[in-house]
């Protein structure tokens, strides 16, 4: 008999580190549906509470059971001078990493009750 060990999906800032916010996910597609784009919202995300005592955040990785996908394409906005919001893109180039991504937000989703809306 063999066992597999599933690792939860995950999405990170800093590397080993899970961020336990949730996030706002807006999707765009091309036309012809060969690229596209995923934004990430995280409001007032738990990385920074954490990030003076781990380090920086080194950018945005999306983790699950087939590695990872990540982007370096990461932002933070402030508020009154304190970090509010976090907002990461991931661009997806051929059907192929679409595909990926989509496998990984179903993953996700599932792991913490997300649901699809079209708008």
């Amino acid at each position: 008999m063999q066992v597999v060990m599933m690792a939860k999906p995950a999405i990170q800032f800093i590397q080993g580190t899970d961020e336990q916010t949730i996030p706002d996910v807006r999707l765009t597609k091309s036309r012809d549906g060969t690229n596209g784009m995923a934004i990430f919202s995280f409001d007032q995300p738990s990385v920074f509470d954490s990030s003076t005592e781990l380090g920086d955040i080194t950018g945005f990785y999306m983790i699950d059971d087939e590695g990872v996908l990540q982007s370096v394409d990461v932002s933070a906005k402030f508020v009154n001078g304190k970090p509010a919001l976090i907002e990461a893109k991931y661009v997806m180039r051929t059907p192929r990493e679409w595909d990926r991504f989509m496998r990984f937000m179903e993953r996700y989703s599932q792991a913490n009750g997300l649901q699809f809306v079209k708008k």
